[in-house]
């Protein structure tokens, strides 16, 4: 009777399960050919991530041996039956001995076998799934000694500007760190410290809601878990004589595992600007022509410790924190010539912005998790609380000098205008999630998480008289102070029927939001409090994945959801900054939420000689779309008639596309990624003081070449080329970012130096890497890396509205290389340590984000 099942769970001396160790189970059977008894393998797996394994549909009249191995340790073999007791009249009893629980089955560690392991297999730079494209920074010579903007470069869906701002799909993703929100910038986190990076293009009922048309960047960092201890150390210096070094290490020993990292990197980033500009909202008109030159220096030091804690066989304790600390001082000269169009000619006048930045910021975050496994395989539940706090300073000394005709001295006039600035965020997310297998392909899913931020920030506008005296302007500056909380709990089921497999999921969010502004009146000067709150009541958020295997290792799928894009802070903000002349910009309070329904399709292709073919294509709606545009007003300091940057929700909106990411082994030496993704987009609106933009059709194509030469070296050659693009709906800023752009670096909410009535002009770049492995098993490496070789990367916008005509060109570090060094060390010794993993290599921290599978 073939009704037998054997199961079990393969564990080392500290009881931790160990995945993918082999389980077979032998039967001696009757050879009819050579008339001999035989071992004959009836049934084999590779365990799971909890150690367990199954047999079934055995016969339980027979006699087995069961034999299990795993890398790093000792074979075992022993004998195993079925005791079925028949008799006494007891069925029950005697079907219960059909179903034989083996018990944990320990394994030694063999410490002779763990030191002559050498890992050979190499991870794809890229592996695809239908929800989303998982990057391997590993395999990225380019952005070796840099920062998470030089990984997304590469990464495919992505673009990135001059300044590090990342867009997918046309808008701008929420950035995750191991699958929670954080409030470093890209900037702020070095490439070494990475391990992977997720593009999560339509999130499920599992993620936040928030975000609207933008889907999710989760990025990994790396945390090892290797028996015994191994660790990397590396070094670096850029063109400019600017140094970067790092290192990391993980131990393990008993019931803990221990983990650290640590990076210091010094920049020097030099940019060049020009703007045109005619302005025709007030007489007389004029035509502005700006150049620019910024030099950024600065440098930030990143810290990250932490451990887990393996309570017991079902529960572990991890803990971790994140130091980050830094300080940038950007220079920027700004020539600026503006022609008065008059009606008797064109009179010259010229000035010249010298402005000088002093700034730090620091970030704190810690966070705490906790998991219980239960008996029953997949079954857990975990909960986290997350922690971050930063703080930034900056002080800018900005000195005018103005010539009402240009090339004269005469009547010469100088401004000096002092900008002290500070401000201080706190974040904070607590999350629990259930996962309960029904059965093998049914499982339900569940988790509430609650999101507290406080923002505090002042900023203070001074002018110093040529005397030296400092007259503090209070129409310029500002305090304010905000805080906002969100609600959230969500449900999926997951299941299969014959070929198809379907997630149907539900999320619940509510939010509130409360803002204090601190001024000062401008008929009476006296100091006033202004405070104003939105109330977003319960929101349903479905989503729906469907997955259909059409055989040959193909796969559909379809996708649905519903997310949000509550206005932040600054979008709301009624203060106006007129901190910079040429972009003076101001919230709107009056701002609704812009709802996106999404709808996505896919089909991928795996084939036997490991390329891979993924083809998706996408639309997302949005209701009350919200969208940058421009007014005019009067300027309360100089009663001149200026345009104001502000938001207002557009009707609607709609992003369309189809995208295509394909994984080719050209030859066993050479392996090409490729992407290419073609999208439109257009805003609907009933203002009539903003020019529609028709919708343009657009595209941008990234390939990515990996060749592996003799004698351990390896080439690195990626480019990417962007067709003409209409603006993100948010706008775009030309701002310099993190160390302050052209023109200064704009005022401290980030003046716009364009609307979304306006196009990105068609752009393109080559990047190269090589590499040279040495030392006994490759441990060492030296990177050279080259970006814009061939110094085509110019970043050129075009905006247009009634009132004015501007083009802007920008160009940021062009040319540019840097080397890097770095050498990986480690030793596989469980008799030091006696810390049996659950196989002999590196692992990613579990993410706790992870998508659905099928």
């Amino acid at each position: 009777m073939n009704i037998g099942r054997f199961y079990g769970r393969i564990v080392d001396n500290s009881g931790k399960g160990l995945e993918a160790a082999s389980a077979q189970l032998i039967q001696s059977k009757f050879d009819t050919v050579t008339r001999k008894r035989r071992d004959t393998i009836v049934a084999g797996m590779l365990t799971d991530k909890r150690g367990e394994f199954a047999f079934e549909n055995l016969a339980i009249g027979a006699n087995y041996k069961l034999k299990v191995s795993a890398i790093g340790y000792q074979e075992l073999e022993q004998k195993v039956a079925f005791e079925v007791k028949m008799g006494g009249g007891d069925m029950s009893r005697a079907l219960g001995g059909v179903d034989k629980d083996l018990g944990n089955i320990k394994l030694q560690a063999d410490s002779k076998t763990l030191e002559t392991v050498t890992v050979t297999g190499s991870k794809a730079m890229v592996t695809s799934a239908i929800d989303r494209k998982v990057f391997n920074v590993e395999k990225n010579l380019n952005s070796a000694g840099g920062t998470a903007v030089d990984v997304m470069k590469n990464v495919p869906s992505l673009q990135v500007d001059l300044d590090g701002n990342v867009t997918l799909r046309n808008a701008s993703p929420q950035i995750y760190v191991d699958g929670r929100p954080t409030t470093l910038t890209l900037e702020q986190i070095p490439a070494d410290a990475i391990s992977t990076v997720e593009v999560i293009t339509n999130p499920s009922a599992k993620f936040d809601a928030s975000g609207g048309t933008s889907g999710i960047l989760n990025i990994v960092l790396k945390k090892n878990k290797r028996v015994g201890y191994s660790g990397n150390l590396r070094a670096g210096m850029d063109m400019r004589g600017q140094p970067n070094f790092g290192g990391d290490i993980n131990l393990r020993q008993n019931k803990i595992n221990f983990f650290a990292s640590g990076n210091y990197g010094a920049r020097k980033s030099i940019s060049t600007g020009e703007t045109d500009r005619l302005s025709t909202f007030s007489k007389p008109y004029t035509s502005l022509e700006q150049n620019d030159r910024t030099v950024s220096k600065g440098r930030f030091a990143f810290g990250r410790f932490g451990a887990d804690y393996l309570i017991d066989n079902r529960n572990t304790l991890t803990a971790s924190i994140n130091l980050v600390r830094g300080q940038f001082k950007p220079t920027a000269t700004s020539d600026i010539y503006v022609d008065t169009l008059l009606d008797a000619g064109i009179q010259t006048s010229f000035s010249r912005r010298l402005s000088n930045t002093e700034g730090n910021f620091r970030n704190t975050g810690a966070a705490l998790g906790f998991k219980h496994n239960f008996a029953k395989a997949g079954k857990e539940w975990t909960a986290d609380i997350n922690v971050n706090q930063s703080k930034n300073e900056n002080n800018n000394d900005i000195l005018t000098i103005v010539q009402p005709v240009a090339g004269s001295s005469a009547h010469e006039r100088q401004f000096r205008q002092l900008q002290t600035g500070n401000g201080k965020n706190q974040f904070m997310t607590l999350q629990t999630d259930f996962v309960n297998p029904l059965s093998e392909t049914a499982k339900l899913e569940m988790g509430l998480r609650a999101q507290f931020r406080t923002v505090n920030n002042e900023n203070i506008i001074s002018q110093q008289l040529p005397s030296g005296i400092i007259i503090p302007i209070a129409l310029l500056s500002s305090r304010y102070k905000n805080n906002d909380q969100v609600y959230a709990g969500y449900a999926s089921y997951t299941n299969r029927y014959k070929k198809l497999g379907y997630q149907i999921g539900l999320r619940a969010e509510s939010s509130s939001y409360e803002g204090t502004v601190y001024s000062t009146s401008r008929v009476t000067g006296k100091d006033s409090v202004t405070s104003f709150s939105q109330q977003f009541p319960i929101s349903l958020f479905p989503s729906l994945f469907l997955s259909y295997d059409l055989g040959k290792a193909q796969t559909l799928q379809l996708s649905y959801t519903r997310r949000v894009n509550r206005p932040n802070f600054f979008q709301l903000f009624p203060f106006t900054d007129y901190s910079d002349s040429l972009n003076l910009s101001r919230g709107n309070p009056n701002l609704r939420p812009e709802f996106t329904h999404s709808l996505e399709m896919g089909y991928q292709k795996n084939f036997e000689s490991g390329n891979t073919f993924l083809a998706s294509a996408y639309l997302k709606y949005t209701d009350n779309q919200i969208t940058r545009v421009q007014k005019t007003e009067t300027n309360p300091v100089t009663n001149r008639t200026v345009l104001i940057n502000t938001y207002e929700n557009a009707n609607s909106s709609y992003v369309g596309g189809v995208e295509f990411t394909a994984k080719t082994i050209i030859a066993k030496w050479w392996e090409l990624n490729s992407n290419l993704n073609l999208f439109t987009s257009r805003i609907n609106i009933d203002d009539s003081s903003v020019q529609e933009m028709s919708n343009v059709y657009s595209f941008f194509g990234k390939l990515n070449n990996t060749f592996k030469l003799p004698k351990n070296f390896s080439l690195q050659l990626s480019g990417e080329y962007t067709s003409k693009t209409i603006l993100p709906p948010g706008g775009s800023s030309s701002g310099g970012g993190r160390f302050g752009g052209p023109g200064g670096g704009g005022g401290f909410m980030g003046g716009p130096g364009s609307t979304a009535q306006g196009f990105v002009r068609p752009n393109y770049f080559v990047d190269m890497s090589v590499r040279y492995e040495f030392l006994k098993n490759r441990t060492a490496a030296i990177t050279l890396s080259w970006s814009d070789i061939f110094r085509t990367r110019l970043y050129n916008v075009h905006s247009a509205s009634d009132y004015f005509v501007q083009d802007a060109k920008r160009r940021r570090d062009p040319q540019f290389f840097r080397v890097n060094l770095s050498w990986r060390f480690g030793k596989f010794d469980a008799a030091l340590f006696k810390r049996k993993n659950l196989k002999g290599e590196m692992q990613n921290m579990q993410n706790a984000s992870e998508g659905v599978q099928f």
